[in-house]
Order: structure tokens, then sequence, then C-alpha cells
């Protein structure tokens, strides 16, 4: 089996309950970013367990999957034993043996279509340009430090054809149009959004996905950002922005990055 579908796999097991197959798919030294949870192996394999001896069904649908070298990249609808759905993006890391050696994602409460009525999932779901994913990767990359990251604000047009950008964040209108008005209301109500570190810029052909720490409102933030490329323009985009837990109450040390 690919990566792709192994990464797959381990994500069902969370619906399916099955301890030995999970087992078999991770490394025993599994590396765990998810804050809420233990590290290893066996911690994993406890949850799996959890899981399948909740009173509800935990229901797992995979919406998007790529692959960047030694790392899978997933977009994914949970209901963890019926909390509510959430929105998720993670990354799984694989060995030199094939095994899943670790993890980082993010997750966010599944909402209602956004003022252009689109949902958090919905829009392009073709994987093209494979040939162009390091050009893809370095237009995002140069995007992040001038736009989002604020170092040259005045280059923004420059990443877009015209207004025409298809917006999947759950507060902003479609068009670059769309982000300016959100941002300026944001701006009125005195929050900010800061992206200070991009940890991870992964991509596949016409995807790229940047993983970057910052700010919302003054609180520590993690953004996990999907945009897809065209033709070397910013196109449609995708994100999940979580809140960082306080370190007092993480599972593991390892960090959020």
């Amino acid at each position: 089996m690919t990566n792709i579908e192994n990464a797959v796999a381990l994500i069902h097991t969370f619906a399916s309950g099955d301890v030995e197959k999970a087992k078999n798919l991770l490394a025993e030294g599994y590396i765990q970013h998810n804050l809420a949870y233990g590290t290893g192996r066996d911690a994993f394999i406890s949850s799996v367990a959890a899981l399948a001896s909740a009173p509800v069904k935990t229901t797992v649908n995979n919406i998007r999957a790529f692959e960047d070298g030694d790392k899978v990249f997933l977009q994914t609808i949970y209901n963890f034993a019926g909390a509510g759905e959430q929105v998720a993006f993670d990354i799984f890391r694989f060995d030199e043996n094939g095994k899943i050696a670790e993890h980082w994602d993010n997750l966010a409460a599944k909402a209602d279509p956004n003022p252009s009525g689109r949902t958090q999932i919905d829009g392009t779901m073709e994987l093209k340009d494979l040939d162009k994913t390091d050009a893809n990767r370095e237009v995002v990359k140069h995007f992040l430090y001038d736009v989002m990251q604020g170092n040259r604000p005045e280059k923004t047009p420059d990443y877009f054809d015209g207004d025409t950008y298809i917006q999947h964040n759950t507060g902003i209108a479609d068009g670059l149009s769309g982000l300016g008005a959100a941002l300026a209301a944001l701006a009125e109500q005195n929050i900010q959004m800061i992206y200070t570190t991009v940890h991870q810029v992964l991509a596949q052909g016409n995807f790229v996905l940047a993983v970057s720490e910052g700010t919302f409102g003054g609180m520590p933030t993690s953004y996990y950002d999907l945009w897809r490329v065209e033709d070397g323009k910013i196109a449609e985009h995708w994100d999940v922005m979580e809140t960082i837990a306080d370190k007092s109450t993480w599972q593991n040390q390892n960090g959020k990055f």
C-alpha cells in the first residue's frame, strides 16, 4: 500500500476500532504533536480502543489526500464518539521502514457556509500540475513572507488573478476584496491576525499546505492553510485555525509544531 493509503487506513481505525491495524501501521516511537494526547504508539492504540468502546460510533470522512516526500497531508471530517463534526488537517511522517512515525494536526468545529455560501471542505478536488509542485510551493512561501507575515503587504495583488479568489474560510467572502473587508472588520474590533513563524510548507501539484504559528486576538494560534495555485496565482483557500492549548494542559511535551 502507498503512504497515502496507509495514512487514510490509520485514521479509519478511529471508526473501526481495529487496534491491530493501528499497531501495524505505527512506529513504536510514534511522536504525537496533538497536545491532547500522549505520545508513542501505545497512547494512539489506547485512544482507538477507547473510541471503540464509546456508546456512539466515531465517523471518519477523508476529503482530500496528498503526498510530499516522506509526509502525507489529509483533510478530513471527524466526529469522535458523537462529540460533533470537526474539520481537520492531519500530517503524517513516514520512517524508512514505511511506518508512521510522527503526526501533527489542527482541528476546528464544522461551521455553516461562509458569506459566499462555501463550506470548509467543498471546492476543487482535481490534483494536477505535478511538474509545478516546487514552483507552487515557492509561490506560497513568498506569499506567506510578503503578505501573511506583513513584510511586503503592497505586493498582495501580485499573488492573485484580479479579484478571483475562492474562499472557504468560515467568516470570509470570496475575492481579494472579501479578504480585505474581513481584515478591516477585525481591525475595527482591534483583533490582529499575526503570522510569526512558518513551520512546514508541503506541496503536491496545485495544492500547498502551510503550517504557521502566530497569534489571533493575542491568543497563541496554529494556522493550517491549504492553497490551490493556478498558473502561478493563488486561486483557492481552505484553512483550520486552532488556539494552542495552555502548556499546563499538554498530554505530551513534543510541542504543537
